[in-house]
């Protein structure tokens, strides 16, 4: 199964990329984790925030591979356990289904954008940095990854 990252920004700090990166190469067998990275509206002074939404859900959507279910991110999603993670990504598996965990930009997704999204998740009722939620989400589909297999990084 092909579990997408898809997020907005590029060029993120080291610790970012390395953690990314670390749990991504963990991740074996039956499934693989791919970052796709979409390049950010430049933010300024006299840009619109609605405008901005608007041109990122634009890119966000083409970036997702077709006949992906989509998983949009946002604080007003549903809270997510590893274990209710677990469970989708069985379905998944079971299903021969791929799926695309899509981060927005700090204006977060349009609600154009949620409202096509098969399911909302957040992640915490924290606000968190954007990078800080790559680094999580790549963490917990290891975590996930690993009950699934049976190994004993979940304790």
């Amino acid at each position: 199964m092909n579990l997408h990252l898809v997020a907005i920004g590029g060029r993120m700090p080291n610790w970012v990329t390395e953690g990314c990166d670390e749990y991504r190469r963990r991740i074996r067998g039956r499934m693989t984790l791919n970052l796709v990275e979409v390049p950010a509206v430049k933010r300024g002074k006299n840009v619109n925030p609605a405008r901005i939404a608007m041109v990122e859900e634009r890119r966000l959507t083409a970036a997702v591979p077709g006949g992906c279910r989509l998983i949009a991110l946002d604080r007003q999603g549903r809270q997510m356990s590893t274990m209710d993670i677990v469970r989708r990504l069985e379905d998944w598996l079971d299903n021969g289904e791929q799926a695309a965990l899509v981060v927005g930009g700090p204006e977060g997704l349009s609600g154009d954008f949620l409202a096509k999204a098969d399911e909302c998740w957040s992640l915490s009722a924290l606000t968190l940095a954007h990078p800080v939620v790559r680094v999580v989400l790549a963490e917990q589909v290891y975590r996930c990854w690993s009950i699934l297999e049976g190994l004993p990084y979940h304790r």
